[in-house]
């Protein structure tokens, strides 16, 4: 043979077999759509509960860790408990973003018992972010129904890319702050506040991504193949992460933990940093008055009640926390952006031209229902 043939061969061989892996490989990215809200074991909750669960559990919360769970005491009266198997020590040592996600999962619930029609008696027992069990919860039946929209619940998305440099206009800033203008700042892309909040962000995000603790827990949370996404159900998908086509096959395919620890990956997750900060219409920071779990749970309150107007408005938000989460960058903030009261959220905001549909995974209520 010669070698010219035996090159033709082994070329064809390589194409081939590249193609017959291709055919076997997780070409597509598991999505939030993919999934079948089933029961998966038996639970005495009735049909409004389960509903009214699963809506609540749709709340955002950092690398998607879902970190609740519910106790159930009897129909209609649960406990919201703080699963200490899903918090984030590497970035959040203190619990303050998962008692901030849980008060997210309380808006929603509240509103999706209301539409039902049932009232929400809240009852906080937690004095620590620790606490195992944070707020005692009974439903009872209302003589007014308060009808709200639950499809921006269940349309509600982060989105990372693709914002626009308009300013935000004066009545869509008014529509999202409405009456909470002293823990709601608008802080536009032209002002000075704006450029550093920017020149920070990507700066703690650089710390960050070399804290191994800090790294090692994100590579826990991503969930690169649609094997590990189905079979978890939380985490950050490339899906969630916006990671398309051929990058996404790639990673789904060849990458996992270890490959999140090497500083290319690192320097990628920077680089995109740069990308996302260079585009908004500016930053939106909540503000709290103390750092009570009372407190706390109202103001992941206050952000979910944002986040769940932005979208009739084709306005995108971007929780972008590394400067609270890094000592260095948050001693810095209060006097650089000129509040005095605690900073719970930094939100990237922007408009959109589409709004894309959701797709971060969840688990389904009967995994997060305890009896």
């Amino acid at each position: 043979m010669t070698r010219g043939k035996f090159l033709a061969i082994a070329g064809s061989s390589i194409i081939i077999g590249g193609v017959t892996y291709y055919q076997r490989s997780d070409k597509n990215n598991f999505v939030r759509a993919d999934t079948k809200q089933k029961e998966t074991t038996k639970t005495p909750l009735q049909p409004d509960e389960r509903e009214i669960l699963f809506l609540a559990s749709l709340a955002p919360s950092g690398h998607n860790t879902q970190p609740w769970f519910v106790k159930y005491i009897e129909p209609y009266h649960w406990i919201i408990g703080n699963d200490k198997s899903r918090w984030l020590p590497g970035v959040d040592p203190a619990q303050r973003e998962t008692i901030l996600s849980i008060g997210a999962f309380l808006q929603n619930l509240e509103y999706a018992a209301g539409n039902l029609g049932y009232n929400c008696q809240f009852d906080i027992t937690a004095t620590t972010n620790q606490d195992e069990n944070i707020i005692d919860v009974k439903l009872t039946k209302a003589t007014k129904i308060i009808t709200y929209d639950i499809e921006q619940i269940k349309h509600r998305r982060t989105v990372r890319s693709n914002y626009l440099s308009d300013v935000i206009k004066k009545e869509d800033s008014s529509y999202l702050i409405n009456e909470e203008t002293d823990f709601i700042h608008y802080i536009p892309n032209t002002s000075k506040e704006h450029q550093w909040l920017n020149e920070q962000t990507i700066e703690a995000n650089r710390i960050q991504a070399y804290r191994d603790a800090a790294q090692s827990e994100l590579a826990n949370w991503i969930r690169f193949s649609s094997k590990d996404a189905a079979e978890h159900l939380d985490g950050l998908t490339l899906a969630g992460m916006e990671i398309e086509g051929i990058p996404g096959w790639y990673l789904r395919n060849f990458y996992g933990k270890e490959n999140v620890m090497k500083k290319s990956f690192r320097e990628q997750s920077i680089d995109k940093v740069v990308k996302q900060v260079s585009q908004s219409a500016g930053w939106l920071l909540i503000t709290s008055k103390d750092n009570s779990v009372a407190t706390l749970l109202e103001t992941g309150k206050q952000m979910q009640r944002l986040f769940l107007k932005i979208r009739e408005r084709n306005i995108a938000i971007h929780p972008m926390t590394q400067i609270i989460e890094e000592a260095s960058t948050n001693q810095l903030l209060n006097n650089s952006v000129g509040i005095n009261e605690p900073v719970q959220f930094i939100l990237r905001t922007g408009y959109l031209k589409n709004y894309p549909e959701p797709v971060t995974l969840r688990r389904s209520v009967e995994q997060f229902i305890r009896t």
